[in-house]
């Protein structure tokens, strides 16, 4: 460090020497800086010094800090317009006769949801006389990065995102918010990230299929999801299944919710895993006679509640009633009761927000749209029954 820097208090000079690297090129946009620690370990300093280093850079706008996963070099050189999709991959030249190319890149799709959202979106691509380009992730994060890196390379305009994880994003959708490149998530938010998103108001939803279920009797009702992992569409489905008991003033019991069900995540989708979260949902309703009615936070596990429910000898709805998100139709029935979420209007904002962030608009961050109730076969009026129960 120059002598002529020994003068000044050591948080800048730490502040002055990662502000030079930043400007010299020895951290590139996006990338991760030295931790608290680690500065403190190089300079020989206390992580307070080190932090208010870090602080420093960040309100001269050199770093994003992200609570939990670090700082990372912010794009301080470019004025604060939306980048130009094409511009920001020069090499790329892209054949599409002027026409905007949209990338789409989420889990999967499928009958149960997904399919609304590509409809949604692929209409308002025809309508704004442009073209959207769909990579699948599985539900892999290094899939999902894959894609981002791929779709940028393309020459895409701009991008749309249903997140592999909900935990955590990946570092190439922060360089993204770092970069200001027109992007926005689809099925949930991030925590800690500075990005629209376009969602449903879930947490209204579960209230309105929880209400219906208290309206027909049931009070002892399981609650059946996969890990919320902090997937906040997930979480606030929780959330409102919990909002729903306070304002009837009913106990929530978690003894009776199931949280681990896995086999419907993407990533674990096969029969072993199946008959494993079948079981498990027969044993828990063996142990816990007195549950009369269960809310899946999405159709695949309604479907292996409703298996669960037919080994074991009781009858949907009479026996037990089950209510879901999301339930595509069979044969012109409707057998679950459900949550139904305005895919296509969710993928057709999706998909005009990109185009206006493109523009230079400024939008809200977050979106959200009702769920409607759909009354299905699945569903219905509680019956004195409990003690009479037989496995």
């Amino acid at each position: 460090m120059p002598n002529d820097q020994a003068s000044k208090p050591m948080y800048e000079q730490i502040f002055e020497t990662l502000r030079d690297r930043i400007r010299e090129g020895k951290y590139a946009v996006g990338d991760r800086v030295p931790s608290e620690k680690e500065l403190g370990d190089e300079f020989q300093v206390s992580r307070i010094t080190s932090k208010k280093a870090l602080e420093l850079l960040a309100m001269d706008g050199y770093i994003v800090r992200q609570p939990g996963r670090g700082s990372f070099v912010a794009d301080f050189g470019r004025s604060h317009t939306p980048l130009q999709g094409s511009a920001a991959i020069p090499s790329k030249q892209r054949r599409t006769g002027g026409r905007r190319l949209i990338g789409l890149i989420m889990t999967d799709f499928g009958d149960a949801y997904g399919n609304g959202l590509v409809y949604g979106m692929e209409q308002a691509s025809r309508d704004h006389d442009s073209y959207l380009v769909l990579r699948r992730s599985f539900g892999i994060p290094a899939n999902e990065e894959e894609a981002i890196k791929g779709l940028l390379e393309l020459g895409v305009d701009g991008l749309i995102i249903l997140p592999a994880q909900g935990e955590y994003f990946n570092s190439e959708i922060l360089k993204l918010v770092i970069g200001q490149f027109p992007f926005v998530l689809v099925d949930r938010h991030l925590k800690g990230l500075s990005a629209g998103s376009i969602s449903t108001d879930n947490v209204t939803g579960a209230v309105k299929g929880t209400n219906y279920l208290f309206e027909l009797g049931h009070r002892h009702i399981a609650f059946l999801t996969p890990p919320p992992m902090d997937t906040t569409a997930i979480e606030d489905r929780i959330e409102g299944f919990i909002q729903a008991h306070a304002e009837r003033g009913v106990v929530v019991d978690r003894d009776i919710w199931i949280q681990d069900i896995t086999s419907t995540l993407p990533t674990a989708y096969v029969e072993e895993n199946k008959r494993k979260d079948i079981e498990k949902i027969k044993a828990h309703l063996v142990k816990h006679p007195h549950i009369t009615a269960l809310f899946a936070t999405e159709y695949n596990i309604a479907l292996l509640a409703s298996e669960a429910a037919k080994e074991l000898g009781l009858a949907v709805p009479d026996d037990l009633s089950i209510i879901c998100f999301d339930s595509p139709y069979r044969n012109g029935v409707q057998p679950y009761t459900h949550l139904r979420q305005n895919e296509e209007e969710m993928g057709r904002l999706a998909f005009e927000h990109v185009l206006r962030l493109r523009e230079g608009e400024q939008l809200p961050n977050r979106v959200l749209l009702d769920a409607e109730l759909i009354v299905g076969s699945s569903t219905g009026p509680v019956k004195p029954r409990v003690s009479e129960r037989g496995y």
